[in-house]
């Protein structure tokens, strides 16, 4: 008996183009999803975050260089202007004077404590002593005498709130940490207190100050602040230009320690 014919395989043409089709649409589908598998646990890096990547976090919020450069300055501030006001309180001639000194001792042995607490909850080391530049300042002001001693204190100091006043408001309005914000709005009330009592003596000279102030198209640093290297503003009167020069060759200015930082400190000329 002859066997008996097998029946053909129906489909199997269609169900090997479909398989193919198959294949390909998984292919497909795999080449789509793996991208965005392979990167969902990875962090995001964008332009703003690689324009900050000096910024750390901490408890109060993040921190910038431009955070940590102003607590930085504001301890710098305190140790020559604070010195300063004790200069004024005792050579000054006239009763304005000294009153302005009296209000920069005040005004920066707070803002001193503040700024040290502050650094040792951030973990910032902070320097001890001014640098070169506010040395030959203070220089300045130990060599002058009467009258000019007066005008110099008025017009050197008052051009260096001047110049901090634009950093402390640019500080306060950018920042994201709060124990910045906090600082910042310490040093506002402080300088601003300053600058009206400096004023008050009646030895700013307005024109000398507007011209210091915008002397340069390029930004000018700071006075209270300034780092070595930096261009050294214009001192208000000619008797304070030879006195610094002289002053700053044959006579080291006296030490005006103010409480040391309460984390490791820099070394003396660092910014």
């Amino acid at each position: 008996m002859r066997p008996r014919p097998r029946p053909p395989i129906r489909g199997r043409g269609i169900f090997s183009g479909t398989g193919i089709i198959v294949l390909g649409l998984a292919a497909t589908l795999a080449a789509l999803v793996f991208p965005i598998w392979s990167y969902a646990d990875r962090s995001v890096t964008t332009g703003a975050d690689v324009l900050s990547a000096q910024t750390v976090t901490t408890q109060y919020g993040p921190l910038s260089a431009q955070d940590r450069d102003f607590i930085t300055k504001v301890r710098l501030a305190g140790l020559w202007e604070l010195p300063a006001g004790e200069l004024a309180e005792r050579k000054g001639t006239t009763q304005a004077v000294r009153t302005a000194g009296q209000h920069l001792v005040d005004g920066h042995t707070s803002l001193d404590a503040h700024v040290r607490a502050v650094a040792t909850q951030l973990g910032i080391p902070l320097p001890n002593v001014p640098n070169q530049q506010q040395e030959q300042w203070l220089a300045t002001l130990t060599s002058a005498q009467g009258q000019d001693f007066d005008r110099d204190f008025a017009n050197l100091v008052r051009l260096a709130h001047g110049r901090v006043f634009s950093v402390v408001a640019q500080i306060r309005a950018g920042t994201q940490n709060s124990l910045v914000r906090g600082l910042a709005d310490d040093a506002n009330t402080t300088v601003l207190d300053h600058i009206k009592v400096l004023e008050a003596t009646g030895d700013v000279d307005f024109g000398t100050l507007a011209r210091d102030l915008a002397a340069t198209a390029s930004p000018v640093p700071n006075p209270a602040v300034v780092e070595p290297g930096d261009a050294v503003p214009l001192v208000p009167s000619t008797t304070a230009q030879t006195s610094a020069a002289s002053s700053a060759s044959a006579t080291p200015s006296p030490a005006y320690p103010l409480p040391p930082a309460e984390s490791s400190p820099l070394p003396a000329n660092s910014p």
